[in-house]
């Protein structure tokens, strides 16, 4: 099974590397003009300032144009946002304390996901590796 599985790693790898890329682009969308249920925040502001950063290196991290940078200032925007807005409810991402919890396993999953991004690179199907 190992070997039928190594054949496709690096197609893997590039589907992990441009869906998480839009999904993490439509969040910034969702803040920056208020599409996809999200509130449209102001830009001169820490969560405007989020907004961008997750658009622009969502977009980035998607099509694969200066990766490496771009995943890595996303992971740090996301343990910056874990940090801020999550871990203050409850340090453990999961705990929950009637009914309320830190909600942070999404912030912490997108932190260390970019951040393994970052030190593997563009990959196959990716502007940087043409």
């Amino acid at each position: 099974m190992k070997t039928v599985l190594d054949q496709h790693k690096d197609t893997a790898y590039a589907l992990l590397r441009i869906v998480s890329g839009f999904l993490f682009l439509t969040h910034g969308a969702g803040k920056l003009f208020g599409i996809m249920g999200g509130t449209q925040r102001e830009l001169m502001s820490l969560m405007g300032l989020a907004g961008v950063i997750e658009f622009v290196g969502g977009l980035a991290i998607m099509v694969g144009f200066m990766t490496g940078i771009a995943a890595f200032i996303s992971s740090g925007q996301m343990a910056v946002a874990y940090f801020m807005a999550h871990a203050p409810t409850g340090l453990w991402p999961a705990q929950r304390v009637e009914g309320v919890g830190s909600g942070g396993e999404l912030a912490l999953v997108y932190c260390f996901l970019f951040f393994f991004i970052a030190m593997m690179g563009a990959g196959k199907w990716s502007v940087d590796n043409r």
